[in-house]
C-alpha cells in the first residue's frame, strides 16, 4: 500500500481517485478546489483531504493532477501551495491532465530539482472509462520512474505505455485526439449521409461496423447521433482545448493537419449551436443545420 495525493475531483479524477484508493486499497488524501467536492468524495470513499494541494501532498509517495489546462496545472504543482514544494524527495507527480508538452517537461525539470519524479500521463476512455476503470494512459518520463508508477496507475486502467521522455506522453495524446476528430467527423457524415438516402442507419452500421470502417466511435455512438442525443461523452469545449494544444504543437514542429483544423473549426460551429457541453459526436448537429 502506498500514500498517495489526488488533486482535481472532475468527472475523470473523482472515479479515478476512487479506484487508486478501493481498487489499489492505497492510502489516498484528496485536494479540490471546490472543498465540498472533497468532502462528497471523502465521504464515498473514506481516506481525506487536503485544504491546499501542498497539505494533500505532504508524505506523499505518488502525487497525482487532473485538472483542466496548462494554467490550471500550473497552479496547483508550482508555488508555495502547490504539490512540488510538499513532495517528499523520491516521491513521484504523475499528471493525467491533457496538457501541453511544453508544461510536462517545466514540471519534469520542477521535479528533479526537488529530487523527485515525474511522469506525464494523459489518459483516453471518457468518463465511462474513469468509473470503470478501464482507461488507457500515455505516458513521458524515464524508465525506472515509470516502472515505479506503472502499478500504482494499473489501479484505474486496461494499458498504460511508455511513450518516450518527458512529454511524449502529452505528444501521444495529441496523436489519439487528431484520430478521434477525423473519425467523428466521417462517422458524422455517414450518419447524415446515410439519412438523406433513405436507408435504415441501425441496418447500415450493423454491417460496415464490421469490416473496414468499423470503429469505436461508430459502436458507441452512432445510436445517441441517430437520435440526436449529445450527452453521452467527451464535451466539445474540452475537445477545442485539446485541438488547439494539438494545433499550437502542430506549429512548432511543422506537421501539416488540415483535416483536423478544419474539424476544429467545425466544433466552433456547433458551440455558436449552443452545444458547448454537447459531445464531441455532435458533429452531426452542425450537418443536419445546414
Amino acid at each position: 500500500m502506498a500514500k498517495v495525493a489526488f488533486i482535481g475531483l472532475g468527472v475523470m479524477g473523482f472515479p479515478m481517485a476512487g479506484h487508486l484508493k478501493v481498487k489499489g486499497g492505497h492510502e489516498v488524501k484528496v485536494y479540490n478546489r471546490t472543498t465540498a467536492k472533497a468532502e462528497d468524495w471523502v465521504a464515498k470513499f473514506g481516506g481525506s483531504h487536503g485544504l491546499t494541494p501542498a497539505e494533500a501532498a505532504e508524505g506523499a509517495d505518488f502525487v497525482f493532477t487532473c485538472v483542466g489546462n496548462d494554467d490550471d496545472l500550473r497552479s496547483v504543482t508550482l508555488g508555495e501551495n502547490g504539490v512540488i514544494a510538499a513532495m517528499k524527495p523520491g516521491a513521484i507527480l504523475i499528471d493525467n491532465t491533457t496538457a501541453s508538452a511544453e508544461v510536462a517537461r517545466e514540471l519534469a525539470e520542477a521535479t528533479a530539482a526537488k529530487g523527485c519524479g515525474f511522469i506525464d500521463a494523459p489518459v483516453s476512455g471518457g468518463q465511462a472509462g474513469a468509473e470503470n476503470g478501464v482507461l488507457t494512459v500515455m505516458c513521458g518520463g524515464e524508465p525506472d520512474t515509470f516502472e515505479t508508477a506503472k502499478p500504482i496507475i494499473d489501479s484505474f486502467a486496461r494499458m498504460v505505455g511508455l511513450m518516450g521522455p518527458a512529454g511524449a506522453g502529452q505528444l501521444t495524446k495529441m496523436v489519439n485526439q487528431i484520430c478521434i476528430a477525423g473519425l467523428v467527423q466521417g462517422l458524422a457524415e455517414g450518419v447524415h449521409f446515410g439519412k438523406k438516402a433513405g436507408l435504415d442507419i441501425e441496418k447500415v452500421i450493423e454491417v460496415i461496423s464490421k469490416g473496414a470502417a468499423g470503429s469505436w466511435q461508430m459502436e458507441n455512438r452512432h445510436k445517441t447521433m441517430n437520435q440526436g442525443k449529445y450527452e453521452f461523452g467527451f464535451a466539445v469545449d474540452w475537445m477545442r482545448k485539446d485541438l488547439d494544444i494539438v494545433l499550437s504543437e502542430a506549429r512548432r514542429n511543422g506537421a501539416n493537419l488540415p483535416v483536423t483544423a478544419l474539424v476544429d473549426q467545425f466544433y466552433g460551429e456547433v458551440q455558436k449551436l449552443g452545444g458547448n457541453r454537447w459531445d464531441t459526436s455532435s458533429l452531426l448537429a452542425r450537418l443536419e443545420t445546414k
